[in-house]
């Protein structure tokens, strides 16, 4: 009886561990592909499952500050994970990811001159041949602010402003952009080189000069426990 009641503590820990939920991985929306794949890639390397919740980056960081149990946070914009260590809510300020770069992305049959870039899309805004026209949304979307001083510093805000519709984040931005009836939009490169998007349209890299840096940084929240660190590492790791 002594010896089960010694054993006892330890069987409860057991149980308790592995009764603890898979930790949660926050993602800009542009990583959706990637993000993806990386999961998977880790389970199968360490045997640790994740959940993945991909969203824009101002959604993301108003859950964490509001409590959400996001363990990891891999923003597109720098300013929220500094923002959020200043809230005291991240470990440190993380590490530089990547840097994002945003695209002109037009369906099959759209007016726009793709290989003309914002050029082809100024001769057709100007013909009348706008409709429709997909970005994120720029309050809460880095690449949607992003698509907005692209389209401000080429003179375009204004007049194309009437036709835009915004997506939540830059993937239903993309999605926006393929529907019936829209021309096209400005999206994140790393999704229209994705196996779901790719072949499903035209697409042409836009100058970085054209907006501020998306300097894409991650960082481990108070939350993280032992998974969430041993991904994290594997972020920085060649193959992901």
């Amino acid at each position: 009886m002594r010896r089960l009641l010694l054993a006892l503590p330890f069987l409860l820990f057991g149980q308790s561990a592995a009764a603890q939920p898979a930790p949660l991985i926050a993602g800009a929306a542009d990583l959706q592909f990637a993000l993806e794949e990386i999961a998977a890639r880790f389970r199968a390397d360490t045997g640790h499952q994740l959940r993945l919740s991909l969203g824009s980056s101002g959604n993301i960081t108003r859950q964490i500050e509001q409590g959400s149990p996001v363990e990891v946070f891999l923003s597109a914009d720098e300013a929220f994970v500094f923002r959020l260590h200043q809230g005291g809510h991240t470990r440190d300020r993380g590490e530089l990811y990547a840097i994002g770069r945003i695209v002109l992305f037009t369906p099959p049959g759209s007016p726009i001159r793709t290989e003309a870039g914002l050029d082809g899309l100024r001769e057709a805004l100007e013909a009348g041949r706008i409709s429709r026209f997909a970005i994120a949304a720029p309050e809460h979307a880095p690449y949607g602010r992003a698509a907005m001083q692209a389209l401000q510093r080429a003179g375009l805000w204004e007049a194309i402003r009437p036709r835009l519709v915004f997506g939540e984040n830059v993937a239903q931005a993309a999605q926006f952009a393929l529907a019936g009836g829209s021309q096209g939009g400005i999206v994140a490169h790393s999704l229209v080189l994705a196996p779901a998007l790719r072949g499903r349209g035209r697409h042409l890299l836009l100058p970085d000069s054209l907006h501020e840096p998306l300097r894409q940084r991650m960082v481990l929240t108070r939350r993280a426990g032992p998974v969430a660190e041993r991904f994290y590492a594997y972020m920085q790791e060649p193959a992901a």
